[in-house]
């Protein structure tokens, strides 16, 4: 059978049907209005109050509408028609769901609401029974069963419209997860990668000085000069050039080592499959296993501005952690960190008339910060300078936010976005304080 003979028998079939439920007018123009808004009300809340509107509408019937919160694994309150809305709230007792309508002791009648069993696995999350939700209609003591066929139909109409609104949710959310990534992309990798260039620079110049030695100590050879001096000289220069070489080959491994590490940590099949960043978490030392490779990347930057890495001001003590977390995400929190503190830094004067400008950082307990016996580890990165602007601090973790000091510094306003990100899929909390000779941004971890 073909597809347009097949869609053929299904227009008949559902010819059929109609006949068979003989909706009168009134019924009709319900499904009618309900189709036009489902289309002109975009968010969800909007769709939510028709779904109820309708019935107050047409027969002066209320409602209420529950649908299944996957977070709460549960069915919950999510519109009625006496408050507009109402608030968030378990269903009615005895209000559950059911293969055939039926009425409460309340005089209400309750309608399972159900998605597509051919695409209820393409969801954003697992529902039981292809069940998406309870409509109660009230006050309803019993009705024939005529408009029970009608309010069930309305009810598959809601079921249909809600799976569909569910699917482009998830695909909007996963094409913005997409972008964020890409940006991440761009921001940890493509930008960072740039300096290989630097790296391929000075190794090339080493081989370059390489090569003229071989060419004048080559002629000199064939001259059958046999000058001490100049042998020595010889060494000498080759042994400068090869502590040149050595010095790029360890940069370019130690940066081949990090974007590799980034690498793998965005590119997962898992991130692209869900739409949203999968961690791979597992027990490492903060500081040996995270921060210090990322401060080795940025330590001659830091030297050649002067920046020196001093924890005598700043009061955080810097202790070995156990920590169990996605390693090469809670990296680039670091990198990130430390790539501001690099462009960011500031001279400042001490209480005891010191000029310094310098980083530190380190770590700290907190207790109960997630509830009762639930302490968290506070992870901090400190540099010198004047405090951000009071009105710009609730917006520093924005995407695409930049302060009024970020004006004529290169970048994105994508890393502390990233951070933040990072940070709360771990569970963690991010923030930014003002401390006595500068800025201190942290990011707080369930211990």
């Amino acid at each position: 059978m073909n597809r347009f003979t097949y869609i053929s028998e299904r227009i008949e079939s559902k010819k059929q049907d109609y006949q068979r439920y003989n909706f009168v007018q009134v019924e009709n123009n319900v499904l009618m209005t309900f189709f036009d808004l489902a289309q002109e009300f975009d968010s969800m809340e909007a769709f939510c109050d028709l779904c109820v509107a309708i019935p107050k509408g047409f027969f002066n019937l209320d409602a209420c509408l529950y649908l299944f919160d996957p977070k709460l694994n549960t069915f919950v309150l999510t519109a009625r028609t006496e408050d507009e809305g109402g608030k968030l709230g378990a269903p009615s007792e005895g209000v559950e769901p059911s293969k055939i309508p039926y009425y409460t002791s309340r005089d209400s009648l309750v309608l399972t609401i159900r998605g597509k069993k051919n695409l209820i696995d393409h969801l954003p999350f697992n529902v039981k029974d292809d069940v998406l939700g309870l409509l109660e209609i009230y006050p309803v003591k019993e009705t024939d069963e005529h408009r029970e066929l009608f309010l069930q139909k309305y009810a598959n109409r809601i079921g249909f419209n809600l799976h569909n609104r569910f699917l482009v949710e998830k695909n909007v959310e996963h094409l913005r997860f997409i972008r964020s990534l890409v940006a991440d992309i761009e921001h940890n990798i493509i930008v960072p990668n740039m300096i290989y260039k630097l790296f391929l620079r000075g190794l090339r110049g080493n081989v370059d000085r390489n090569k003229e030695m071989e060419r004048l100590f080559s002629e000199y050879v064939s001259k059958g000069f046999d000058d001490k001096a100049v042998l020595e000289s010889f060494l000498k220069e080759l042994a400068d050039v090869n502590i040149g070489l050595t010095g790029e080959l360890g940069n370019i491994e130690k940066h081949y080592k990090n974007m590799s590490l980034f690498i793998e940590t965005l590119f997962r099949k898992s991130h692209f499959d869900q739409g949203r960043l999968i961690l791979r978490t597992k027990p490492c030392n903060m500081k040996k296993d995270v921060v210090q490779p990322q401060l080795e990347r940025y330590i001659e930057q830091f030297k050649k501005l002067g920046i020196l890495i001093d924890d005598r001001f700043s009061g955080i003590p810097d202790e070995e952690v156990i920590s169990v977390v996605d390693v090469g995400l809670i990296a680039q929190v670091y990198a990130n960190l430390f790539s501001n503190a690099l462009k960011y830094t500031q001279e400042i004067v001490t209480d005891t008339n010191e000029t310094m400008k310098y980083i530190s950082y380190g770590h700290e307990a907190v207790q109960d910060f997630f509830g009762p016996g639930k302490n968290g580890s506070k992870y901090n990165v400190f540099s010198t300078g004047h405090h951000i602007l009071a009105e710009e601090r609730e917006k520093l973790f924005d995407e695409e936010y930049r302060g009024a000091n970020a004006l004529n510094k290169p970048g994105t306003g994508h890393g502390l976005a990233f951070i933040k990100n990072a940070v709360e899929i771990h569970g963690g909390v991010v923030g930014y304080e003002p401390t006595q000779y500068g800025n201190n941004f942290y990011f707080i971890l369930p211990k």
